[in-house]
């Protein structure tokens, strides 16, 4: 290849290595300046949005997010959506529609639409693309599309410490105790104990805690092993057995 063809072609893919650096140094400047958070909280207006708490952006729908109220420390992943009620600008009332408790993390595009009630209690984690709500379709008039008949509306409790998987789906009505798990793609209606596992559509309890018995069935493994209190960053290092420090520059 001639000399010319060789340097226009490095001169090329150099141009290719530079744009897509400052693209991606943009994006990351667009995602930090586009992040909603009590200290920056862009044009919405939350009922109540909690230090420490932070909405990724891009984010999903929001609106009438008067009615939502969000605890402190929570993670609201990208293109999730909260909206209360059917449409933007409606006054909703005192009460607030979707709460979410402290120390939440919401997977991206996920979905909480309420209308009447949605409550996650404290420490509540999903996968993503979970969708919550608390109206259903009605369709027992065959005289009218379904989608314009009146829906019914049932509050949704999801207690603390619960995880839901990837993909589930929690209907209105239903009621999740403490620490119960979802398996994903469950969809889940009805009362949930706490300390279950459920899983399947519709979900059922496939696993269960009693004081007296444990779990049922029981683990087929071990538990993992904590690290010991009082690990130093140092310590860590060791013994994971590479460095966690980001790299130089970053």
């Amino acid at each position: 290849m001639p000399f010319a063809a060789r340097l226009l072609a490095t001169v090329r893919t150099r141009a290719r290595h530079a744009t897509g650096r400052a693209v991606h140094r943009g994006w990351r400047w667009v995602q930090t300046r586009g992040a909603v958070s009590s200290a920056s909280p862009g044009p919405y207006r939350f009922g109540e949005l909690g230090d420490g708490s932070t909405l990724a952006f891009p984010t999903g729908t929001i609106f009438n997010e008067s009615s939502i109220r969000i605890g402190p420390f929570c993670i609201i992943g990208e293109r999730v959506t909260l909206s209360a009620g059917f449409l933007p600008g409606l006054d909703l009332g005192p009460e607030p529609v979707i709460t979410i408790g402290g120390g939440c993390v919401i997977g991206r595009g996920s979905h909480l639409v309420g209308h009447q009630s949605i409550v996650l209690g404290d420490d509540v984690w999903t996968g993503p693309n979970v969708y919550i709500s608390d109206q259903a379709h009605e369709y027992r008039d065959t005289t009218l599309p379904i989608g314009k008949q009146w829906p019914r509306n049932e509050p949704v409790e999801i207690g603390s410490g619960s995880w839901i998987g990837t993909g589930a789906v929690i209907l209105p009505g239903a009621r999740l105790g403490r620490n119960v798990v979802v398996a994903a793609g469950s969809v889940v209606r009805g009362e949930i104990p706490d300390y279950s596992v459920v899983a399947g559509a519709p979900a059922k309890v496939v696993r269960s805690f009693s004081d007296v018995d444990g779990w049922q069935p029981p683990f087929r493994h071990a538990a993992p092993t904590p690290l010991p209190d009082g690990i130093t960053a140092e310590q860590l290092r060791a013994l994971v057995g590479w460095d966690l420090r980001p790299p130089t520059g970053a």
